[in-house]
C-alpha cells in the first residue's frame, strides 16, 4: 500500500469509490467543510488529473484486502463506504457482500466513529430487483458492524454524468418518439446531486447514538415519462412521444439502450429491472435544498463539468 500525505487540519474522513460518479464530487465538498480526507482506491494514478488530488492523503488499497482497509482506515473519524460492483458481471451480489462485509469489520477494528453509506431507495414489502436487493443488504451488513452507521437511500441522481441521468437525457435527445417498457410510468422521487451532496456531508456530524437508514428524495415525485417531458422541455426540445410495451423486456431493452447511448448494456440492463420499482421517501425529516427538475436547472442541478 502506498500513500500520499498532505498537512493535517480537522476530523479525518476516509472517501472510498473517489473515482466514481458520487465519491468524486464528494471529496472537494468535504475538504471546503474543514475535512481532512483520505482517499482509498485501487489505482492512485486515476486520481492524478482531479482537481483536488493535492489536497488529500491517497492510499492505495482494495476492499477485497481487510489488510490494506486496516491500513486505510487507521485514526479515521468518518468513513465514506460508496463502493458498488454493478456492471462487474452476474456474481456482483457476493462481490459487494464479500466487500461490505470486509469494510464493516475493519471499521469496528479500527474504532472509527462513523460510517456512511449511500444506497438505494427502495419500498416495503415489495420484490426487488437484484441490483436494489444488494444495496438493501449492504447497508444492513454496515448497520450490523457495530459501528454508528448512517444509510441514505436514494432513489434517481439527477446530475450531468450519472448512469441514470445520461440515458435519460440520451433518449430524450436522440428519439423524438420512443418504444419503451411499461415501466416509464413507474412513480419515483428523483433527487439533485447537489442536495445528495448536501446529505453525505452533513452525516459526518450526526449524534454518534443515531444509527440507523434515511430516505432522501427531491420534493417532487415524477415518472420516468415525466421526467423526460421536463428535460425535453428544458432543453428546448419538441414534445416527445412515448410508448409503453409490456412485453419489452430488460434484454432487448438494454440492447436499444446500448445503440442510442453511451451506457453498457449490463449496466443498463440492471438498471431497466431496478427502474420498474415505486419509490418514494417514506422518513425523509426535511425538505431537500434544490428542485430536482426546473426551468434553470440544466446549469444549476446538471451541472456540465
Amino acid at each position: 500500500m502506498t500513500t500520499e500525505q498532505v498537512p493535517s487540519a480537522g476530523p479525518l474522513v476516509l472517501v472510498t469509490g473517489a473515482t466514481g460518479y458520487i465519491g468524486g464530487r464528494l471529496v472537494p465538498e468535504l475538504i471546503a467543510a474543514g475535512f481532512r480526507v483520505r482517499v482509498l482506491t485501487r489505482r492512485p494514478a486515476n486520481l492524478a488529473h482531479r482537481d483536488w488530488s493535492d489536497q488529500v492523503e491517497i492510499v492505495q488499497g482494495d476492499a477485497a484486502d481487510p489488510d490494506t482497509l486496516a491500513e486505510a482506515l487507521r485514526g479515521v473519524d468518518v468513513a465514506y463506504y460508496l463502493i458498488h460492483s454493478l456492471g462487474t458481471g452476474t456474481d456482483f451480489e457476493s462481490l459487494d457482500r464479500a466487500h461490505a462485509q470486509n469494510f464493516a469489520s475493519a471499521a469496528a477494528a479500527c474504532g472509527v466513529s462513523r460510517v456512511v453509506y449511500l444506497g438505494g431507495l427502495y419500498p416495503e414489502a415489495e420484490k426487488l430487483s437484484p441490483h436494489l436487493e444488494s444495496r438493501k443488504e449492504v447497508g444492513e451488513i454496515l448497520l450490523a458492524s457495530g459501528v454508528p452507521t448512517t444509510v441514505l437511500r436514494a432513489a434517481v441522481i439527477i446530475g450531468s454524468g450519472s448512469a441514470s441521468f445520461e440515458m435519460l437525457r440520451y433518449l430524450t435527445e436522440r428519439l423524438p418518439v420512443m418504444v419503451t417498457p411499461r415501466w416509464v410510468d413507474t412513480r419515483i422521487q428523483p433527487i439533485s446531486v447537489r442536495d445528495v451532496l448536501h446529505y453525505l456531508v452533513g452525516s459526518a456530524s450526526m449524534p454518534r447514538e443515531v444509527s440507523r437508514g434515511f430516505d432522501i428524495g427531491g420534493p417532487e415525485v415524477l415518472n420516468y415519462r415525466q421526467m423526460m417531458a421536463a428535460y425535453a422541455d428544458i432543453a428546448g426540445l419538441k414534445p416527445r412521444r412515448i410508448a409503453a410495451l409490456p412485453l419489452l423486456t430488460p434484454s432487448l431493452s438494454s440492447h436499444w439502450v446500448g445503440l442510442v447511448t453511451p451506457v453498457p448494456n449490463s449496466i443498463a440492463r440492471r438498471w431497466w429491472r431496478a427502474s420498474s420499482t415505486r419509490s418514494s421517501a417514506r422518513n425523509m425529516t426535511s425538505r431537500p435544498t434544490s428542485r430536482t427538475l426546473t426551468r434553470d436547472s440544466r446549469v444549476s442541478v446538471w451541472p456540465s463539468s
